[in-house]
């Protein structure tokens, strides 16, 4: 499976700290192996699915479109539920 990461999600990924990084790495192996383990989005954000973890008693939404053969991820969007979905429409 070919894995690409948005531009604007690269940006974020370079501030995180080392424990994040890790915890998004693991949720991203869990991704490529099950891929339709994200939640399907509808409306505004169609074809978007978003995975949700728990990073320090927090909870993190990872969100990538897959392609329709399931060969191709692509990361678009990562965050805390607060303005993540309105940050993602952009």
């Amino acid at each position: 499976m070919i894995v690409s990461i948005s531009a604007r999600l690269q940006r974020v990924i370079k501030k995180l700290d080392k424990s994040e990084k890790k915890a998004l790495d693991a949720s991203l192996h869990l991704i490529i192996a099950q891929p339709k383990i994200g939640f399907l989005k509808t409306g505004d954000l169609a074809g978007t699915r978003v995975y949700k973890y728990n990073f320090n008693r927090q909870s993190m939404l990872l969100a990538y479109v897959l392609s329709l053969d399931e060969k191709h991820l692509v990361l678009i969007g990562y965050g805390s539920h607060e303005n993540f979905y309105r940050d993602l429409k952009r």
